[in-house]
């Protein structure tokens, strides 16, 4: 503990580095009834606080170092302040970044003066390039988190929150990837504050410290979901997982919505966009807050990145309202008879829709897919009561992760009459499949299909992120479910079942 506060109270951040302020969220203190803080480290100049252990590292190289260079393998954040880094400290460096890469991110590296290496498609693809190369030319490697120094880097937040903050808050919260910067900032805060409570955020479908905290060893995930890239980490450090254990107090694991929701909040307060990874300490704020019914606390929550690709607000906003349960998406039932739909509408007259979709069908029955605005769950429960009540008969399709991805976006309708399994040899199945968003994987998917199997249904929508996502309706004859089967096992993508899926048989 004393070994890293004195690392943390010498470590050289401020000649590229800068306090950043700690801001007061009045629109979140006010809905939360608490006094809620934003540590703003995404006003850094590489807009996150990557650049702190980056630099912290790198000075400490010798002179002989410093001339042959440094390399590091990173997607984002810590690729910037590497460069930047070695931008001020006037040495090489060598960036290993994965070819799916967005162009921004690649063009912010070396508009910093890195030398960008396009490898591989994952990060440990990259990073065994990095290595690599790291040996063969003599480079310094510049870990992103489990190095000594770059917690230490990372930890000079912990002492800025501290010397910003009139009394030691109850908690502050901090986003985990590989743990380089809750480590840093837990080593320092809990060395002279320990009632300070360290609570690390991480996503449900990237949880590796939460795992491994709770096993006692570090875990390795076979996979993790990459909507929040920055810290989407299979396995954190050896020395990050150490101070973990010693000094962190709890772990909250928070969804996509959540996260989502989060952007908007710190959006609303400070007109600032988070990338997802920079507003998850705000969305496990959230959580907790909710868990434990915490009122009259002050709590801090670390803003750490702010590089978010542009095409993908459109996702983040139409998640968000879902994620603060202020929208609702429902598939409501009507007469298929002159004046229903206007009686429907009636009923929803003092409601803000934010999608209708109608086609006539057959039949004496017509299916709805309705957005609306409300007023949290309580509100969305007592609307579809009654909706129902009233003649209306109404499915609660919020949590439908099918509906909320694919469905809203689709043209609606069953299969012609003449072709429908009850009347062929066959079944009509309905999957969804997420797969690594690079150029060609769509197409790529769509050859490795049986040549026999017919597509029923198809829909592709580019969410802005590393993962795309498609909805495929296939027609597989009963004998060859085998073959299903087999191609979904080669295929090796996450895929889901939704044959069952209420939505599916309500609307397609």
């Amino acid at each position: 503990m004393t070994d890293y506060l004195q690392r943390i109270l010498r470590a050289r951040v401020y000649d590229v580095a800068r306090e950043t302020p700690l801001d007061y969220a009045p629109n979140l203190s006010r809905r939360l009834s608490n006094s809620i803080w934003l540590k703003r480290e995404d006003l850094q100049p590489v807009f996150s606080f990557k650049l702190r252990g980056a630099y912290n590292r790198m000075a400490q190289l010798s002179e002989a170092e410093l001339q042959r260079g440094v390399i590091a393998s990173s997607a984002g954040n810590h690729a910037q302040g590497v460069a930047l880094s070695a931008s001020r400290l006037g040495c090489r460096a060598v960036i290993v970044m994965p070819s799916t890469t967005p162009e921004v991110k690649v063009r912010a590296v070396k508009s910093l003066g890195g030398e960008v290496v396009l490898h591989g498609e994952t990060y440990d693809e990259c990073s065994a390039e990095a290595r690599r190369r790291c040996e063969a030319e003599e480079l310094t490697f510049i870990h992103p988190f489990d190095d000594p120094e770059v917690i230490a880097g990372q930890g000079t937040i912990g002492l800025e929150i501290m010397r910003q903050c009139d009394k030691p808050p109850t908690a502050i919260y901090l986003a985990v990837g590989g743990g380089g910067l809750i480590s840093g900032v837990a080593a320092y805060v809990k060395a002279l504050w320990p009632e300070v409570e360290v609570i690390g955020v991480e996503p449900e479908d990237a949880a590796t410290m939460t795992r491994s905290l709770e096993a006692g060893e570090r875990v390795e995930l076979s996979q993790v979901g990459l909507f929040a890239d920055g810290v989407a980490v299979r396995q954190v450090g050896q020395e990050t997982f150490r101070l973990a254990q010693r000094h962190v107090d709890r772990m909250v694991t928070v969804d996509t919505d959540a996260i989502c929701a989060a952007i908007k909040d710190v959006f609303e307060d400070t007109r600032s966009i988070l990338e997802p990874a920079g507003a998850l300490a705000v969305a496990g704020l959230k959580r907790d807050v909710a868990d434990r019914e915490l009122r009259e606390e002050s709590l801090v929550a670390v803003a750490c990145g702010a590089n978010m690709n542009f095409d993908r607000l459109r996702f983040i906003s139409e998640r968000a309202e879902l994620g603060e349960e202020r929208e609702a998406m429902l598939a409501v039932e009507i007469p298929e008879a002159p004046g229903s739909l206007r009686s429907l509408c009636n009923e929803l007259a003092s409601r803000s829709l934010t999608e209708f979709s109608y086609r006539m069908s057959e039949g004496q029955r017509a299916q709805i897919f309705i957005g609306i605005q409300v007023r949290g769950e309580q509100d969305r429960i007592s609307l579809v009561n009654s909706l129902t009540s009233r003649g209306f008969p109404c499915h609660d399709l919020s949590q439908n992760e099918f509906a909320v991805v694919h469905l809203r976006h689709m043209v609606g309708g069953r299969l012609p009459a003449s072709a429908r399994p009850a009347q062929r040899n066959y079944q009509e199945l309905l999957y969804r499949f997420e797969f690594p968003e690079r150029p060609g994987a769509l197409m790529s998917f769509v050859s490795a299909l049986h040549p026999e199997w017919s597509i029923s249904i198809f829909h592709y929508r580019n969410h802005g992120s590393d993962t795309g996502r498609i909805v495929v309706g296939v027609l597989v004859p009963n004998e060859d479910m085998a073959g299903w089967n087999r191609f979904l096992e080669k295929l090796g993508y996450p895929c889901w079942d939704e044959t069952e899926n209420l939505a599916y048989s309500l609307f397609l």
